[in-house]
């Protein structure tokens, strides 16, 4: 079989019918390229994600959408990870991670333990390896009870709130030192929520495991008010119809337009 080679000069001659691709067939091979690609994009490299509590409050909003770099975190240790631009999870990063129990939702939370680091919080300060964490991005709720904000761990492991897990309530006396400070295990991180009266987090349920980790958001590409929803939630019926309208013709007003291409620190 010859190999057809191109020529740089000259006049090309003229394609056969036969070998001419389709419209139909240029078409949907553009399509399954475009597919594969963002199917690509979001599987290892950006991912759109909302924020739907207030626990990460001021930093990221309720109504945020995010978009998450899931190609920054150092991978398996293979040899090409070298060649790649990751590093490692560092504290003070934001991170988007699988829920290790329950349904494995999506939660965002920051990072306050690395591996192997010794955790204590005393009147809402946060020491880590026996020295003041500086927390600029931290805001409290006096009108909120927090249980862990003065004491964490608790020294009486008798101590049950409603919103710990009981696994966790199980574990957590393994990793308590003499000293009375949280050991966070190797492949594991310590992660809690700016708005610290209000964020359920490593406190209450544990540990994040380093696979569950999908990346770090790095830019809020939209955020819009959510306002409260009435009747009952049904929108094939003319108020779900008209609400939706509604929404839509408010979007302008409630797009939190400052907000736009903002970074997430």
């Amino acid at each position: 079989m010859s190999e057809q080679t191109a020529t740089t000069t000259g006049t090309p001659a003229p394609e056969s019918a036969a070998e001419r691709p389709s419209g139909w067939r240029e078409s949907l091979e553009s399509l399954l390229v475009t597919i594969l690609l963002a199917l690509y994009a979001t599987t290892f490299v950006v991912q759109a994600f909302k924020i739907p509590s207030q626990s990460m409050e001021p930093t990221l909003l309720v109504g945020d959408h995010l978009l998450v770099n899931k190609f920054i975190f150092e991978g398996s240790g293979a040899w090409w990870d070298r060649l790649l631009p990751y590093r490692p999870v560092r504290r003070g990063d934001i991170i988007v991670f699988k829920f290790p129990f329950q349904d494995h939702s999506h939660y965002v939370k920051r990072v306050i333990g690395l591996p192997g680091d010794r955790i204590r919080i005393v009147h809402q300060n946060v020491y880590v390896n026996g020295e003041l964490l500086k927390e600029p991005y931290v805001v409290h709720d006096p009108s909120a009870y927090d249980p862990f904000a003065d004491n964490f761990p608790p020294p009486d492991q008798d101590f049950v709130d409603g919103a710990v897990l009981p696994e966790w309530k199980a574990e957590m006396p393994k990793y308590i030192n003499a000293s009375g400070e949280l050991v966070v295990p190797p492949d594991h991180y310590f992660v809690m929520g700016d708005n610290r009266d209000r964020s359920w987090d490593s406190r209450y349920w544990g540990f994040v495991p380093r696979e569950a980790i999908m990346g770090r958001p790095v830019l809020i590409y939209w955020s819009v008010r959510e306002r409260d929803q009435t009747g009952s939630g049904d929108n094939a019926g003319p108020a779900g119809a008209l609400g939706f309208l509604n929404t839509l013709l408010r979007l302008p007003v409630d797009t939190r337009w400052h907000r736009m291409l903002r970074l997430v620190h």
